[in-house]
């Protein structure tokens, strides 16, 4: 089922309930997510994605706009209408209700034609476990579970209608590091086994690029750049999503361009095209250095971290308000002695960002 939002807006009532404005947490947001996809809802805490999702859902209605499960416009349908199965940050199981007592409460709310039989809700509750692989589990209670198994046993009731659309939010934040790794690989295999359009709100980034098919990079409510995570990783739309996405983040640095060149304090690090003299931000990735003892670009040394694979070199530049962090090939060869370090920048892993809108300059 693909999913539409054409000029979605959310405004909230203010506390302050003299101020008639209002709070706006998504601004004229639209998207067209297509049949089969998971996408993922990227932003900072705060930026409207999880209000997003319960839009998506029903849980809430727009301002304005409307949402369309394929030709099919839902913005006025009940949630319970839609189709669709929604998993929560913080699980919401009944902890009196054993595993398939959680997984079938769904599917013992339906009525009329859709009403199923104790032993079609059975042989359905079987097929969802096996899914999410806890189909021995079945007679425990949540508190007898782990954390993981506690989330699977939220997706397999998710899953059990064989829902249209598969909502989740942020459901993997209350796991610890590995076994949030381990979980996300795992939706990622169900979300491609059912193929169930999925869309997936997370603020970890490297969550988002590694499962997903496409991610939406969101900020304040705005959608900022929606494309394959590679892709918006490699060709960041402004300086907001080139700062958001990556680990560790793109250097920053003050910089201009004059005579044809892009400088970074007095050296011209860069030549550039077809850009206008202006006061520019310069971003460049930890990837986009490259050592070199006659390189254009001069930084102060403050060390050299081993981490295995490759180096990290860490310095400081006056044009650069935080530590400098760049990845290099462990067979490069820098001078740990030395007090600076040279560097040449490549031109794919280097962004040129307006001053005032922080949207990205094209150079050639």
């Amino acid at each position: 089922m693909n999913v539409k939002l054409e000029g979605i807006t959310k405004v909230f009532p203010n506390r302050d309930r003299k101020d008639k404005t209002g709070v706006v947490a998504v601004r004229d947001f639209s998207i067209d997510i297509p049949d089969g996809e998971l996408v993922c809802l990227l932003g900072p805490s705060g930026c409207g994605k999880s209000t997003l999702l319960y839009m998506i859902c029903g849980l809430e209605s727009p301002t304005e706009g409307k949402v369309f499960f394929g030709e099919t416009d839902v913005t006025d349908i009940p949630s319970e209408k839609r189709g669709v199965g929604l998993v929560f940050q913080n699980y919401a199981l009944y902890p009196h209700l054993t595993v398939r007592q959680n997984i079938r409460f769904p599917l013992e709310n339906l009525k009329g034609s859709d009403k199923l039989t104790r032993e079609d809700m059975e042989d359905k509750v079987l097929e969802a476990a096996k899914i999410v692989q806890i189909d021995g589990l079945l007679d425990r209670k949540p508190g007898q579970l782990s954390g993981g198994q506690q989330q699977r046993v939220a997706i397999a009731r998710a899953l059990v209608k064989m829902p249209k659309v598969l909502l989740m939010d942020e459901p993997l934040s209350n796991l610890d590091a590995r076994l949030r790794l381990q979980t996300r690989e795992e939706i990622r295999r169900i979300q491609r086994q059912t193929g169930i359009t999925t869309i997936f709100v997370t603020h970890d980034q490297e969550e988002a690029m590694s499962i997903s098919d496409r991610i939406v990079v969101m900020r304040d409510g705005v959608l900022h750049q929606i494309g394959h995570p590679q892709d918006v990783y490699n060709d960041p739309a402004n300086m907001f999503v080139a700062c958001f996405l990556g680990t560790p983040a793109v250097n920053v640095f003050n910089g201009e361009i004059k005579r044809g060149g892009l400088y970074i304090g007095n050296e011209r690090v860069m030549d550039v095209n077809g850009v206008k003299e202006m006061p520019v931000w310069v971003g460049v990735r930890p990837e986009g250095f490259i050592p070199d003892p006659e390189g254009a670009f001069t930084c102060d040394l403050n060390g050299v971290d081993v981490l295995g694979r490759d180096i990290s070199v860490v310095c400081s530049h006056k044009s650069c308000e935080s530590v400098i962090r760049t990845i290099v090939s462990a067979e490069s060869e820098v001078d740990c002695e030395s007090k600076t370090v040279k560097f040449n920048l490549k031109p794919n892993k280097t962004y040129i960002f307006d001053k005032e809108s922080e949207e990205r300059i094209r150079f050639s």
